[in-house]
């Protein structure tokens, strides 16, 4: 196999496709299926047998990763025989990279010949039945530096004169991969990957939960009156990437499916969890009241909780890959 040539591509992706061609071997290239992987886990770039690492660096048009947790390397590998790419970390417009260059890794995948692309990332827990450590399934999204701001990732002149103006996002979320993500859990959960199975389980067991994810551009967590705005909202989970990624992956025709991993418990508690004024009152008059801790969330915690579900993760994915790739091969 080789890459498509540069001229069935957008130009700005040419020097990258040529820079490609000399670093990873013609037998994993173009590949089917793209990977990006959040904080904490980069571990499922090892799923892929007969890895290639390219640096971000040596790929032309690539910003600079400054996240802790993001390692900043494409991985190009085998799943079967059906090559597949990982992006070993990704960008975001906190780190006051314009939004061209977050999303700029999702366009070379596309023009590399990407077809399905499978995005995880690090999410806050917003809906309160959604433990930490839960896998969520996206299947809608709120995003509001989208609608209250010039911050939507296609911003600007199209890149093709193929693609569209304007990007329908109801179906932002393929309904094939999420019932490929969904069989694949069924049978890692029939095969214990997800551990005991609860006791209130209905049957079949699909260890996952499908949900809204509310994207807000960070870096800061949200004060619990967003928390409780986001959730009132309807979102389930929030975080600080993956929908420019997803908007870029539509716009060039690119199926995309989103696992949000539950690192952290979003601080939404009621108004009265926040006002201190009652304390005071208490403390002038001599009533003994118990201290109040106030909650935080740190990015440490995010890491860790990445860390002990990455084999989860990565399995889950890995699956998912492998049933795309059977069904590519029926078509």
């Amino acid at each position: 196999m080789s890459l498509p040539a540069p001229s069935a591509t957008v130009p700005p992706f040419a020097a990258a496709l040529a820079a490609l061609a000399q670093l990873v071997p013609p037998h994993l290239l173009p590949p089917r299926v793209g990977i990006v992987c959040g904080s904490g886990l980069s571990t499922l770039a090892a799923s892929l047998q007969g890895v290639v690492e390219v640096p971000y660096d040596r790929i032309p048009g690539f910003a600079k990763n400054t996240v802790q947790g993001h390692r900043s390397a494409l991985a190009f590998g085998l799943i079967g025989d059906v090559p597949v790419v990982a992006m070993l970390g990704r960008f975001h417009p906190y780190e006051g990279h314009p939004l061209s260059a977050v999303v700029y890794p999702i366009r070379l995948l596309a023009a590399l010949g990407v077809k399905d692309l499978l995005i995880t990332n690090a999410a806050g827990g917003l809906n309160p039945d959604y433990a930490v450590g839960s896998i969520v399934l996206i299947a809608d999204h709120l995003a509001l530096p989208n609608l209250a701001g010039p911050l939507n990732a296609l911003f600007g002149p199209t890149l093709s004169p193929d693609y569209p103006r304007f990007v329908p996002l109801s179906d932002a979320y393929s309904r094939r991969l999420r019932k490929a993500v969904l069989r694949s859990a069924y049978e890692l959960a029939q095969e214990g990957v997800f551990g005991t199975r609860p006791a209130d389980a209905t049957e079949p067991w699909i260890p996952l939960h499908e949900g809204t994810y509310a994207y807000v551009s960070g870096p800061t967590y949200e004060t619990p009156a967003e928390g409780r705005f986001l959730r009132a909202a309807g979102a389930d989970v929030v975080g600080m990437s993956t929908v420019p990624e997803v908007l870029a992956a539509r716009e060039a025709g690119v199926s995309v499916a989103v696992l949000s991993l539950v690192t952290n418990a979003v601080v939404a508690g009621s108004k009265a969890d926040t006002f201190v004024c009652r304390e005071v009152e208490d403390e002038i008059l001599g009533r003994v009241q118990e201290k109040k801790a106030q909650e935080t969330v740190s990015h440490e915690e995010v890491l860790q909780v990445g860390r002990e579900k990455a084999e989860v993760m990565r399995q889950l994915i890995a699956r998912t890959v492998a049933k795309l790739v059977m069904e590519a091969e029926t078509l």
